[in-house]
């Protein structure tokens, strides 16, 4: 499946979501005005539209994700590097650390990370 589009207000509101859920509907009108400042009724609309797109779930006013965090953030990077830098990893690493300082420890779990990537190919 597919992990439905998130735009960024969008993505704001399931950050708050994803601490709290199962949340009830109302406890998340309140979450989301102290939090984003949000009306309510945009509150509401919002809940109303990622249900529809398959986002999240509101049964009984309980709402909770159908779609994790890792889910959407993994799917937003696809889409940003094949976008970006035409599909192409290295040039999107490329271009991340240019523009940055990295850190031994940083570096040393990216290795780590790799490391793992490789053994799980054999």
């Amino acid at each position: 499946m597919e992990t439905p589009k998130i735009f960024e207000s969008e993505y704001r509101f399931c950050l708050i979501l994803w601490e709290h859920e199962p949340v009830k509907s109302s406890e998340l009108v309140n979450l989301c005005k102290d939090q984003l400042g949000w009306k309510p009724t945009t509150t509401y609309t919002v809940i109303k539209r990622l249900s529809e797109r398959g986002v999240l779930k509101n049964e009984n006013t309980i709402v909770s994700s159908l779609v994790t965090k890792d889910a959407v953030q993994a799917a937003e990077i696809d889409e940003m590097v094949e976008k970006t830098f035409e599909g192409s990893l290295p040039a999107f690493i490329a271009a991340f650390t240019k523009h940055r300082e990295i850190s031994e420890k940083d570096i040393d779990a990216i290795q780590q990370m790799i490391d793992n990537y490789r053994k799980e190919e054999k």
